[in-house]
Order: structure tokens, then sequence, then C-alpha cells
């Protein structure tokens, strides 16, 4: 069963419930984790793995979802929810993407990325870029969501050593990694991970349908498009985000290459 918000994004019911009674029930603001993946760990032709996550305050995501639905209602007025912005799918032209080309489908990724980057300056971006045979036999799923968890934790920390306590949540795509990811997560939050104990997350992480999503869509962009720079050496996607990677006192902080 499906719930329509605000004529936007649909969302699972227990999702919705799920997400709402977080933000009723926790005392401090929530800042939200947006993540997906771009590579795949079993491809051989592929040298590299990308983690990465588009993080902002819960009263960010329905500007920007509205950003990307106006994207999407272009290419298809008549039933733009039905429409997935997935960045290989929309590069490569594949599916319903085909009829369009190819200027057109990489101006949207840009724009889609665009949106991101004109969003409110709390919003940040988080990425781990691992070279697979950097760290095998080892999983980089696994090697890249510790990075990414503890990160995200510790601008967590930043912030309430600020004055700005807030708790986070990490969203993330359906995938074959999903048990792996929920495992990992509940050992930070226990035992620890090689820098400490995870503090500041309120739950593990969630994991929706990217169709029920416009938000993981836009971390599928983001992480296609750092892909699209360490596999391909094509730049143009990432250039656009690359200032929103998180930082403080010109130390970069959210991005952790392993090469």
């Amino acid at each position: 069963m499906y719930l329509q918000l605000r004529g936007l994004t649909y969302w699972t019911v227990s999702t919705w419930l799920l997400l709402n009674c977080f933000f009723i029930y926790n005392p401090h603001p929530m800042h939200l984790l947006y993540c997906d993946e771009s590579g795949t760990t079993a491809d051989p032709n592929q040298k590299h793995f990308v983690l990465a996550g588009v993080s902002m305050f819960e009263r960010q995501s329905y500007w920007l979802s509205s950003r990307l639905d106006t994207i999407a209602e272009r290419f298809n007025p008549g039933d733009p929810n039905s429409l997935e912005l997935h960045g290989n799918a929309m590069l490569a032209g594949r599916n319903f993407w085909r009829r369009f080309p190819l200027k057109q489908r990489s101006e949207a990724i840009k724009e889609a990325l665009s949106a991101f980057n004109e969003s409110h300056i709390s919003n940040k971006l988080f990425a781990c870029i691992i070279r697979k045979e950097a760290v095998s036999p080892n999983n980089p799923v696994q090697f890249a969501f510790e990075q990414l968890c503890s990160r995200f934790d510790h601008y967590l920390m930043r912030l309430h050593k600020n004055g700005d306590t807030q708790r986070g949540i990490i969203i993330f795509d359906k995938s074959t990694y999903e048990k792996t990811i929920q495992n990992l997560a509940t050992d930070f939050r226990t035992i620890g991970h090689t820098w400490g104990v995870v503090r500041n997350l309120a739950e593990v992480p969630l994991f929706l349908d990217s169709k029920a999503s416009r938000l993981i869509q836009l971390a599928d962009l983001v992480a296609y498009s750092i892909f699209r720079k360490y596999e391909k050496n094509d730049d143009q996607y990432f250039d656009i985000i690359s200032n929103r990677i998180d930082s403080e006192g010109g130390v970069i902080h959210g991005l952790f290459e392993s090469l």
C-alpha cells in the first residue's frame, strides 16, 4: 500500500509512519543522509566502487524533491511519478530514456545535480571511492560504509559541539547489500567501528525502493557522477557538486579515497 505525500513522491505507509515517529518523538532536529552506490563489487571490468550520500535537514527534503519532480514532469508530463531519475539509464539511454537525445538526457542529470548544488548551504555531500583491488580481499561495501557512517556521525558531532544538536538517519536504496549494511550498522552502534562507536544516529539505516523517493534518486545521480569521474575520467557532472562535500576550516571531511 502506498501513500502520496503533497502530490510528490510515493512512500510505503509503514515507512512514512516510521519516519514520522522519529520526527515526533525525537527531541532534536533530524538530519537525513540519502545514500546509494555506483559500480558493482563483482564486475571485474570495473575498477571502482562508490558509496555516496546527500545529507540534509529534514525540512529541506520537500524543496529538493519538488525540484526533481519538475524535471521528471518535463520528460513525462502524463505520469511523472512513474519516471525514475537514474544516472546510468539516463546517460545510456535505456528503457524510457531511449526516446530522448543524449544532450537532453545529459542536461537533465546536470539540472538535478545543480538543484542540490543550489540548495541550502547546510546540505552536504559525503562520498567514499574505493579502488577494489586496493582493499582486496576485503569487502569494498563494508569498507565504504564504515567510512561513510563514521564521517556522517562526526559531522553530526561537529554540529552538536557548535550548539546545533541533531540526530541522524541514513536512508539507502534497497539493494543486494541491504543485509550487510544493516548488520554493520548494528555493530557500529553497539561494538563500534575503527574510530569508535556511532553516537548520533537515531536508528539503523532505513531502506526504500528508489522509485519511491526522489532523494534516493538524487543520491544515485551523485554516486554515478563520482563513479564517472574516477572510472571514466569524466568530471563534467562531479564538478557541479564538488563544492558541497562536507568540509570545515579548509579541511575536507566528507570525501574518502582508497586508490
